[in-house]
């Protein structure tokens, strides 16, 4: 259930008018009153004698009681209240008993308290209500109104339980501003996909991955298309700013500028610069370098970079200091706006939708120590730099590395979250996760087809011989590792590391250690990512040259397929289970 208050207005009759009609949209069916402060109100939708002129005029006779000069500069007060698309139907009953207990719960009218305000509950649709108030009570005196939304909301989650609607999360304050009706009808009507609002918001959270001076944060607006307006001081100190998209226009033809704050609450000019002022100083020991360090050459060594630092992240979160843990999460949003923004065509959507609800999941009332999360930072300015990726070879391996540990970092914020009893940052952290799964599947189907394919033609002995040391280092995993299809590939990785001089043992130990496996779908295909960047090997394995190879007779298929979870016939000798 939703409660949302709508800005204050001037007239009364103005907003019946549209309550009573067809809607913008025609969406507007048999409006007619569920309650009121008054049981014998005339409701002009159903009684063919009542007219809204009436009903207005009552609402507002408390306000045209009291003199001019007291009266309030917009009296109208505005709520609605939604359903879940899945809820069951309501009864007009049901509505009623909802708004009486809002306006109860908002300060307009608790019959416990005397003296209240007028108001009426108008059912259009069989989802919601909106609920109409004057602001002076019959006493003549102004209710008090002091968080009112927060009240209405603890009363939404106390009907959704005793109802047995769909239980919505709590919310803490921190969550960016939700598009208003109005916005939402405009991107109806201009064919966006999303509201103005939400597009710049998405915009300017890109823009600010990795950027480390104003300068080039504003550059960076500039290039994508946004209109910028600055806030001066006298002294000529930057105070603020505002963004406009280039085609939102009001209808005087002029630009929707929105300040910063009103995107999202980190997202002020001020908040901002706590991100590269923090460059300088409270580093980590483990994210030493400087934040000038040149990017690495092209997408695929930024997207090591950022599978490294993605791996270092997941144990700060885990077990680091719960202010330094805050600003881990955060830049791991920055790292996803940037991963999506370079993103190749077939992985770009889920990822953009990764970093859109992780959006949510970058603030709590935790407030982060930014500095720590240097190396985040800069992974994220390395795959800006980097610039966008193809979607095979090298960059196509790496980009299925890096969401890989990405999704681990999210998992961990989420826990972290789930244990601080932030609920709607670990809903919207379990949601980017699901995105970047199927990222995953989409980026790593190839490159791990071609590293099964690899495996599938190692010979026997070579096969009997990893079998052997992978019951002897991960004596507990080894059987589940042996009966996922991403065995082979996983040979193939233990094969690549062995002929470079590395210790496969030591690699396999290193990359389950201290490290939680139990939300992979496939802990050999996270082992493969671990392994192949900790020994700096190829992620893309399709031009290396088969190592302990046996002539077979050629697959059924061509490639591995990356969806986890089926098991082969065989085990890592060859032998039929």
């Amino acid at each position: 259930m939703i409660p949302r208050i709508q800005k204050r207005g001037q007239r009364t009759l103005g907003l019946l008018y549209y309550l009573y009609g067809p809607g913008k949209y025609e969406e507007h069916t048999d409006p007619h009153l569920v309650a009121s402060w008054d049981s014998n109100a005339p409701d002009p939708g159903r009684d063919e004698t009542a007219t809204l002129k009436q009903l207005q005029q009552l609402l507002d006779q408390p306000v045209e009681n009291i003199d001019v000069s007291q009266r309030p500069k917009k009296h109208v007060w505005h709520l609605s209240v939604r359903n879940a698309a899945e809820d069951r139907v309501l009864t007009d009953e049901e509505w009623g008993d909802i708004a009486r207990r809002m306006v109860a719960a908002a300060g307009i009218d608790d019959p416990e308290r005397g003296a209240g305000c007028r108001w009426a509950a108008v059912r259009h649709a069989d989802d919601h209500i909106h609920i109409v108030a004057t602001l002076v009570r019959e006493d003549g005196y102004k209710p008090e109104l002091d968080h009112d939304a927060a009240r209405v909301q603890a009363q939404a989650r106390t009907l959704e339980a005793e109802l047995g609607l769909r239980r919505l999360n709590k919310g803490d304050g921190t969550a960016a501003q939700r598009p208003t009706s109005a916005e939402r009808h405009k991107a109806q009507r201009q064919g966006r996909e999303r509201t103005a609002r939400e597009e710049l918001r998405e915009t300017v959270r890109r823009a600010v991955a990795g950027a480390t001076s104003e300068e080039e944060f504003f550059d960076r607006l500039a290039g994508a298309g946004l209109l910028i307006r600055k806030r001066v001081a006298p002294s000529g100190d930057l105070l603020g700013y505002k963004v406009a998209l280039a085609d939102d226009r009001n209808k005087d033809d002029e630009p929707v500028f929105y300040p910063g704050a009103r995107l999202a609450p980190d997202l002020s000019l001020p908040r901002i610069r706590e991100r590269w002022s923090a460059d300088t100083h409270g580093q980590d020991s483990a994210a030493p370098e400087p934040a000038s360090r040149p990017a690495p050459d092209g997408p695929a060594a930024a997207r090591r970079r950022a599978a490294s630092a993605a791996w270092t992240a997941v144990l700060v979160v885990e077990h680091g200091e719960d202010t330094v843990a805050a600003a881990y999460i955060a830049a791991a949003g920055e790292v996803l706006d940037a991963l999506a923004k370079t993103s190749a065509a077939h992985t770009r959507r889920e990822l953009r939708d990764a970093a859109f609800a992780f959006e949510r999941a970058s603030r709590s009332h935790v407030r982060a120590e930014r500095g720590h999360d240097r190396a985040l930072r800069q992974a994220a300015r390395d795959l800006v730099h980097g610039g966008p990726a193809l979607g095979r070879g090298e960059d196509g391996a790496t980009t299925a590395m890096a969401i890989d540990m990405l999704f681990f970092l999210i998992t961990a914020a989420m826990h972290w979250h789930a244990r601080k009893g932030h609920a709607q940052q670990a809903a919207a952290a379990r949601q980017t996760a699901e995105h970047l799964r199927s990222a995953y599947q989409t980026a790593a189907a190839q490159p791990l087809g071609v590293l099964y394919q690899r495996g599938r033609r190692l010979n026997r002995p070579m096969l009997q011989r990893q079998t052997v040391l992978l019951r002897e280092v991960l004596p507990e995993l080894a059987e589940q590792i042996l009966a996922e299809p991403g065995w082979y590939a996983l040979a193939a990785t233990i094969a690549d590391a062995e002929a470079a001089g590395h210790n496969p043992a030591a690699l396999l130990s290193d990359a389950v250690t201290h490290r939680e496996l139990d939300t992979a779908d496939s802990v050999s295909d996270v082992l493969v990512w671990r392994m192949r960047r900790k020994a700096d090997l190829p992620a893309d394995a399709s031009g290396a040259p088969d190592r302990g190879t046996v002539k077979r007779r050629p697959a059924a298929s061509a490639s591995r397929p990356a969806s986890p979870g089926r098991r082969h016939g065989q085990d890592a000798a060859g032998n039929t289970r």
